[in-house]
């Protein structure tokens, strides 16, 4: 007679694919029925959507994923609580004896998985968790003194000279079915989509949120934009990122997919566009790194010297900044793009983030807090350490004393004005010239272009060579009572 399993809950957090999930993997091998759950969790901050853009994400990605699940012959079960809790009824109701996971590193995460793997334990239930969700294990990467890496280069050389990612693993085509399936709840009683204003209505244009969008999407860059990454990514009106990171941020692909991906290619694919793109995967990967050592890494500055800034508190500039509306066309471009795709170009989100944070002298952690509402992919490790990398109070930061300034980055990096034109189209008649500084255009040319300053497209909230020369000060200070 056969040996009888009981059945395996496997819970699904932020690794919504089939393949290479180690988790789905070991629960289809165990030999009893598989019950796929997603849980979302009360007060889940960074464990479930990080926000409202992301909100509409996750909807469209737990679709993406049930279908997959029903192709295998199986279902998600979709439930509401406590995730301890929700997780013992399941228990209870299926007769399961065992729970598989894939590993997450945000702090809170992380404290919820580790009292429930040990109250499961304690009461004689099997629990495993798998990697997966990086290409490195934080607990065990340290250096040479046994600590924590906090300078970048060093972490990306220790990473690159370790052993290769394993092997991605494949789909599994079926999966074994209960003899009677738990109750769920409906996806759309959850109420992810945003309706009245339905805000989100042009993500759709730019996304295809789900594995086989992940899959698409790295594919398409493999063939495509890889080829001169290393200076395309700069420029935001051409179509030169990965466009993976939101698919990433939800795990509906895996970094170590993305990394065998890009292997082999030295002969189609210059060797300094292969290696810049895998410093931004194990940027990544560094970001998460800190966040595991200094888990208040949204809340407080790594270097604590910065407590003592200055921030203004100006609730019209920063709702100025929220809108796109700052007087300064790249910067207003970015954060248009951001509202209407749900999404910014990562060398814009650097210049916005300055003239957040160094122009208006706002508290970076505003402006965090913005971007994970706003962007689908928004990550509690990328955001955190990026937005404290611009400040200047960060891990292996850009100083306080390097202030973009927005006209020459924009003439820079979009000097035919296409970024702009597209995403502040009130500007899209202004000369090239002058398309990323309006404000010193002759009054004609203005008046050509349909522009009143003021009235069509808003003057300077402040005037750069004021601002940058206020942020020194006010660094300054710091600087001396350090």
């Amino acid at each position: 007679m056969a040996e009888q399993h009981n059945p395996v809950i496997l819970w699904f957090r932020k690794d919504l694919r089939m393949a290479d999930n180690r988790a789905l993997a070991a629960a289809k091998d165990h030999g009893g029925a598989v019950i796929p759950v997603y849980i979302r969790e009360e007060n889940g901050g960074t464990t479930g959507a990080l926000g409202g853009a992301q909100e509409w994400w996750l909807h469209h990605s737990l679709e993406a994923l049930s279908t997959a699940l029903d192709k295998a012959g199986s279902r998600l079960i979709l439930l509401s609580g406590k995730a301890e809790t929700v997780l013992q009824k399941l228990l209870d109701d299926t007769g399961a004896g065992t729970i598989f996971w894939n590993r997450r590193y945000d702090p809170q995460g992380m404290d919820i998985d580790s009292e429930i793997k040990k109250n499961f334990r304690d009461a004689g239930l099997e629990v495993e968790s798998f990697a997966g969700h990086l290409l490195h294990e934080p607990s065990k990467l340290k250096t040479k003194t046994g600590g924590p890496y906090r300078v970048y280069t060093p972490f990306w050389r220790a990473l690159e000279a370790g052993d290769e990612p394993a092997e991605p693993i494949a789909a599994p085509k079926k999966l074994s079915a209960p003899s009677s399936w738990p109750k769920s709840e409906a996806l759309k009683d959850w109420k992810l989509l945003p309706t009245k204003p339905d805000w989100a209505k042009d993500f759709a244009e730019v996304w295809t949120p789900g594995e086989a969008g992940a899959a698409e999407n790295l594919e398409n860059f493999i063939d495509g934009a890889l080829k001169g990454y290393e200076e395309g990514r700069d420029f935001p009106a051409k179509p030169a990122t990965s466009m993976l990171s939101p698919h990433l941020a939800l795990g509906e692909i895996s970094p170590a997919q993305v990394w065998h991906a890009t292997r082999g290619l030295s002969r189609t694919i210059a060797p300094n566009d292969l290696s810049r793109f895998r410093k931004e995967i194990v940027w990544r990967e560094f970001c998460y790194h800190l966040l595991f050592h200094f888990p208040k890494l949204d809340e407080k500055n790594w270097n604590d010297s910065f407590d003592a800034f200055s921030w203004n508190s100006d609730h019209a500039k920063f709702t100025a900044w929220t809108k796109g509306m700052t007087g300064y066309p790249i910067v207003d471009a970015g954060m248009r793009q951001l509202w209407k795709h749900g999404v910014m170009h990562n060398r814009v989100r650097m210049i916005t983030a300055s003239f957040l944070i160094k122009h208006l002298l706002i508290d970076w952690r505003d402006g965090e807090k913005w971007f994970r509402d706003t962007l689908v992919d928004a990550d509690p490790a990328s955001n955190a350490a990026n937005w404290q990398w611009v400040a200047g109070s960060g891990a292996d930061a850009s100083p306080f004393f390097r202030i973009f300034n927005p006209i020459l980055q924009g003439e820079k990096f979009d000097p035919d004005g296409g970024y702009v034109k597209t995403f502040v189209p009130e500007l899209a008649r202004l000369d090239k010239k002058f398309i990323h500084k309006p404000f010193d255009a002759p009054k004609d040319v203005l008046r050509n272009a349909g522009i009143e300053l003021g009235k069509t497209y808003p003057k300077p909230l402040v005037n750069h060579a004021d601002a940058r020369q206020r942020a020194l000060e006010t660094y300054s200070d710091i600087k001396k009572g350090a």
